[in-house]
């Protein structure tokens, strides 16, 4: 009897410790969808969004419009990208911000854009030169007689 009870405590003990390795050899993945019950379309798309930097200079940039057109230094012919001022940044070459007032055509820039569908959307131009270059200062001199 003693012999029997040992065995089974040995047996016990063994599929125990097998189990333990079986449980800390386990890696869990935890996947969470969500939905979003107020949207229903009736097909599905995939929309891949990635940013892209370029170089160029502004062709034209008229205030108030949703787009400004840009040569590349890949096209010769300019290439129309969407901007939103509230949402587009645009810095000088020093990293200040400068604002909107200052761009205008023949500026060489950097920027960075996404593809959304057919368009692209510029998130962030990067002036060429300093903002303090594009100033134009106006020196007048009055000359009065006695």
């Amino acid at each position: 009897m003693k012999q029997n009870r040992l065995t089974t405590l040995l047996a016990a003990g063994a599929v125990s410790a097998i189990a333990l390795t079986t449980a800390f050899a386990q890696t869990s993945a935890t996947t969470t969808t969500t939905t979003n019950p107020a949207v229903t379309t009736s097909s599905s798309s995939t929309t891949s969004t990635s940013t892209v930097d370029g170089t160029g200079t502004i062709t034209t940039y008229t205030p108030g419009t949703e787009y400004i057109t840009m040569r590349t230094e890949t096209s010769t012919e300019p290439v129309k990208y969407y901007y939103s001022p509230k949402e587009t940044i645009v810095v000088d070459s020093e990293g200040a911000t400068v604002d909107w007032k200052y761009i205008r055509a023949d500026m060489p820039v950097k920027y960075t854009y996404v593809k959304d569908g057919d368009r692209m959307i510029v998130r962030k131009i990067t002036l060429q030169k300093p903002v303090a270059y594009y100033e134009k200062t106006t020196t007048t001199t009055t000359t009065t007689k006695p």
